[in-house]
């Protein structure tokens, strides 16, 4: 037993020097070569790009639902499956919502991530097809044509890491920074 505990107590701070010590220094270090190393980028000192907020307003790109209400305090999902009552009745209620603010849209052609949160809550991103599906309600309430919202989508598009990791997406924050700056509000 003196053997077993001996052996245990050696192996607990070999891992504790490695986890606590030299493992955050590796991941201190990464986090260095990022960009704002790694201390989140502020937009206009007072939004965070990478942080998802709410965009609800009808002259704005919406962007994704939130399970905890933008809190980046208090991340996280639902906790809810596909088949939980209440869960259809929050999507519905955000398809219902999206369909009376986008009309001529039909339910089957609006994007999942518009009526679904992400797995944070927090996703600052939407797809490229969730904000042209957008533009037509925000040409006619911006009095702006539907080309030039199709233009400034497609010069926000954020490429995939490498051109094969991830998707391409649209931080929504900098796409309705960039609509404001067209548009002068």
């Amino acid at each position: 037993m003196k053997t077993n505990f001996i052996s245990a107590l050696r192996l607990t701070l070999v891992y504790a020097v490695f986890f606590i010590g030299i493992y955050s220094i590796i991941i201190f270090s990464i986090a260095q070569i990022a960009p704002n190393k790694g201390k989140g980028i502020k937009i206009e000192n007072k939004y965070y790009e990478n942080i998802g907020q709410t965009f609800d307003k009808d002259e704005y790109f919406n962007s994704r639902p939130s399970a905890v209400a933008y809190n980046a305090a208090s991340s996280c999902g639902s906790n809810k499956g596909p088949s939980n009552p209440d869960y259809l009745k929050e999507v519905n209620a955000r398809i219902d919502t999206f369909l009376v603010h986008n009309p001529g849209i039909k339910k089957s052609e609006i994007p999942s991530e518009l009526v679904t949160a992400s797995g944070s809550g927090l996703d600052p991103n939407i797809s490229i097809n969730a904000a042209k599906i957008q533009v037509k309600r925000i040409s006619k309430i911006r009095n702006i044509s539907e080309m030039k919202l199709l233009k400034l989508i497609q010069e926000n598009v954020e490429k995939r890491m490498l051109n094969s990791i991830g998707v391409e997406k649209i931080n929504v924050l900098k796409l309705n920074l960039a609509l404001n700056k067209i548009t002068k509000k």
